[in-house]
């Protein structure tokens, strides 16, 4: 029996944080779930899960429910319990230093300030396992960037953000279909125009 694969989004539970650029990562995970025909319907270990199969393969989605700085106590178990390897787990979450709309799909790496990241390779004790950032911009000005994180996306951020998730989606596809090089050619060349 092969382990399934552990697609991971970073947010912060809550009505209030619905929208909020600091949840990338949950809308991320929402537009999978209608692609794959998956509802978020049950809790497990501190997230929010979706699971069903994807040509032959078992995936689960997970929503930690832990707020951001304590992801780890959420992926951390159910790791351990589905036997999964960190190649199999990806973690989608945004990043302030990629412009609205950039997406950045890795095979490892720090955590570089994020404390979703940082609280997952902490419980897990390791960095190597793939990633997807979803850049949502700087701040303006001199705004807080703590501050920025926790408001939510404009109407005209979210019709970028729209494109952003499709093409996020379709690399975390071509990633289990194809593997993780051609998921990255994909998912980190230039958007089309």
């Amino acid at each position: 029996m092969t382990a399934p694969y552990l697609i991971v989004g970073l947010g912060n539970p809550g009505r209030e944080y619905a929208k909020t650029r600091h949840n990338a990562g949950f809308l991320l995970l929402d537009h999978l779930a209608e692609q794959l025909g998956f509802r978020f319907r049950r809790m497990q270990f501190k997230a929010l899960v979706a699971d069903g199969r994807y040509q032959g393969r078992k995936i689960i989605l997970a929503k930690p429910q832990t707020y951001m700085n304590l992801s780890g106590r959420a992926v951390r178990p159910l790791m351990r319990f589905y036997q999964i390897p960190p190649e199999q787990l990806l973690v989608a979450y945004d990043d302030l230093d990629l412009p609205l709309g950039t997406l950045r799909l890795r095979p490892k790496g720090g955590h570089g300030g994020h404390k979703g990241m940082r609280s997952i390779i902490e419980h897990l004790g390791t960095q190597e396992f793939p990633r997807l950032r979803l850049g949502i911009g700087r701040p303006p000005g001199r705004m807080d960037a703590a501050d920025y994180v926790l408001q939510p996306f404009t109407p005209a951020e979210m019709e970028v953000l729209q494109i952003a998730f499709a093409r996020g989606v379709e690399g975390i596809l071509r990633w289990w279909e194809e593997g993780l090089s051609a998921a990255m050619n994909f998912v980190n060349a230039p958007a089309e125009p």
